[in-house]
């Protein structure tokens, strides 16, 4: 059985970054795609995405390298981690929305221990949706 992978974020209009994201992750395995909420982009980045959940779905589950994509959970963000099982976890350069030792940690209060691993950037200078969204 093939590894299964998965990785998380809002992906809120994807450019050649996410692409990227995606395709570095995708050679631990099947990879498995999880986009935030709206009410979740909305907390943890104090601001609403420009596109619906819905519609950044649709989005990253037409890409090739994408096994399958879901929605997160509203509340909890480890229950579809716990869904899947995942091998591995595959961060962004930049996600530090949980501290690596507390995501370790919460996932083995939940008898959890995917590998994590912490991806490479990819031209962050250039393709960062924070700076894409300023122009």
């Amino acid at each position: 059985m093939k590894k299964q992978v998965m990785i998380f974020g809002t992906f809120d209009g994807l450019h050649p970054g996410h692409l990227n994201f995606f395709e570095q992750a995708a050679k631990f395995g099947q990879l498995f795609v999880l986009v935030s909420r709206d009410v979740n982009v909305g907390r943890i980045k104090n601001r609403g995405p420009q596109f619906s959940e819905r519609s950044r779905l649709a989005t990253v589950a037409h890409n090739s390298k994408v096994f399958r994509a879901m929605l997160g959970d509203k509340k909890d963000f480890l229950k579809p981690i716990e869904k899947i099982q995942p091998d591995f976890i595959c961060l962004g350069f930049d996600q530090k929305t949980f501290a690596l030792t507390e995501l370790k940690t919460n996932l083995e209060k939940r008898n959890l221990s995917p590998q994590i691993i912490r991806l490479k950037s990819f031209q962050p200078q250039k393709f960062k949706s924070s700076l894409l969204r300023k122009k």
